[in-house]
């Protein structure tokens, strides 16, 4: 099955620097231009799982939401939940996400747990959800642990690795992923 990796469109968050989290989120009128820009790109998607997460759905209801297209929503394809740390200026919580790898944030969760999460989804995909789509392009638009997850998963990085990296934002990222 081949899937694309697509990151939600630019938010207001982005512009003020804030680490969304949990948070919905919303669009700014950038990110709004974007996510048009990304249903033109992939036109050819079969289905879309998007995050549940505002900026997210919002990504994926300007991208796809009038092409007819199955926009299928997943809890589990969320960012990481940083608890109590949920809309902090990214440039305070990021450089402590080390430290994070598998402890929870406060009120929060780690960011293993955040990947196991994501990695559910996969199995699933991988098996009764997949089923329909295994002919097609699954495009997937979440957040950085849906990411790594992917590249955990099916590209061999490790987390350790990915932690540190510059997330180097582009037009996705493609992975197979064989059937179960």
């Amino acid at each position: 099955m081949h899937l694309t990796f697509e990151t939600h469109s630019w938010s207001e968050d982005n512009d003020r620097g804030v680490a969304t989290g949990w948070l919905p989120g919303r669009l700014s009128a950038r990110g709004r231009d974007l996510a048009g820009e990304l249903g033109e790109r992939r036109r050819d998607a079969a289905v879309v799982y998007v995050s549940d997460l505002g900026r997210a759905m919002e990504t994926a209801t300007i991208a796809f939401g009038e092409m007819g297209k199955p926009i299928l929503a997943d809890w589990r394809l969320r960012e990481c939940d940083y608890g109590r740390l949920n809309g902090m200026p990214a440039i305070q919580l990021h450089p402590g996400r080390r430290a994070h790898l598998d402890e929870p944030y406060p009120e929060g969760e780690s960011w293993r747990a955040a990947i196991g999460r994501v990695d559910e989804f996969l199995n699933d995909l991988q098996g009764r959800l997949g089923a329909r789509w295994s002919h097609g392009r699954v495009l997937i638009i979440g957040h950085v642990a849906t990411r790594w997850a992917l590249d955990c998963r099916l590209a061999g990085r490790t987390l350790e690795d990915l932690v540190d990296a510059d997330f180097a934002w582009r037009e996705g990222w493609d992975y197979e992923l064989d059937p179960s």
